[in-house]
């Protein structure tokens, strides 16, 4: 089979199209044919051997490796004990996250997944889609509900709301009756209007400070060294979820009786189907920033590093 393999670590030049051996599912897996394959900053960290990361934390990769975890594609062959999914079934996930090590493999023609990390593709939308869903909707999901655990009519900010993970963040907030403050650039604002946020915020022209007072929660997608600007938009008693690594004076928000609440996203076949259920219903929808064939993996990470990203970018594997 066809698949984008790292043989060393660097920049996306390191991406190689080549030919490797087909997997073959264990009893608990299915193999499926991949269709579609997300392409998420996790995968450019881990193509860079996370340098970003102190040593000493830094996972472990053994080379080479297929990149990859979000897999949207049909279910080819299953394993002896697999009772949920049979041969011809569309399904989608994010496949062995965050076990890095094996990696979810899902820059490839065909790749094996864990049954428990798999839901029935919603009828309603396409492969390409499918697999632009998985580890946003996921970290989202995961982030407001498990760790945050955000209660109905809450003021929420969510930071970078147009990306990936950010765009999802909006969406469930607003299913949980939230007042819903999206910071990003002026470019966003009619995607993050037709997703109902009630207030935005260019940052290029705005700041944060100005516009917002007694958030709730605020969702930082983006990080870096300026989160401490936060502070002073949330109210006493109230959370920031940081998606990424961001300097935010947690001594001050201790005093100011603000915590930090979040996880790293993990796979889960339970919270998919549940994710797979609204996107059937509508009540959520992912949005496609870029599409790029499997050999162009190198094209799509050059992408991703530009950043400013609306919505997810996705690698076409089959039609």
């Amino acid at each position: 089979m066809k698949a984008i393999q790292v043989r060393e670590f660097g920049d996306s030049s390191v991406l190689v199209y080549r030919d490797v051996e087909r997997p073959q599912p264990g009893p608990a897996e299915v193999l499926l044919r991949v269709f579609a394959a997300g392409v998420n900053p996790a995968d450019w960290y881990a193509r860079a051997g996370f340098p970003a990361i102190p040593e000493e934390m830094r996972p472990q990769l053994t080379l080479p490796f297929i990149p990859g975890s979000d897999v949207s594609g049909v279910v080819e062959k299953v394993g002896s004990e697999v009772t949920k999914f049979r041969e011809g079934d569309s399904v989608f996930g994010l496949v062995r996250f965050p076990q890095l090590n094996n990696g979810g493999k899902s820059y490839a023609e065909f790749v094996t997944a864990p049954e428990a990390h798999l839901a029935l593709k919603p009828e309603n939308i396409d492969h390409l889609h499918a697999a632009a869903t998985p580890m946003a909707a996921l970290t989202a999901y995961q982030y407001l509900f498990d760790h945050a655990q955000l209660e109905s009519n809450r003021n929420v900010l969510v930071n970078g709301a147009a990306g990936g993970v950010g765009h999802f963040a909006v969406q469930f907030a607003k299913m949980k009756g939230a007042n819903v403050i999206g910071v990003a650039s002026g470019r966003h604002e009619r995607f993050l209007r037709d997703l109902d946020v009630d207030v935005f915020v260019d940052y290029t022209s705005t700041t944060v400070e100005e516009l917002a007072r007694d958030i709730d929660l605020v969702v930082d997608t983006v990080g870096g060294p300026q989160g401490y600007r936060f502070l002073s938009v949330v109210k006493p008693g109230g959370t920031i979820s940081p998606v990424f690594l961001g300097e935010y004076h947690r001594s001050r928000a201790k005093e100011l009786g603000i915590s930090f609440k979040g996880g790293q996203v993990h796979s889960d076949g339970t919270q998919m189907v549940e994710i797979a259920r609204l996107l059937q219903l509508g009540q959520i929808r992912t949005q496609i920033d870029s599409i790029y064939l499997l050999r162009e993996a190198s094209l799509a990470h050059q992408r991703g590093e530009k950043g400013h990203i609306q919505g997810k970018i996705v690698l076409q594997i089959a039609e």
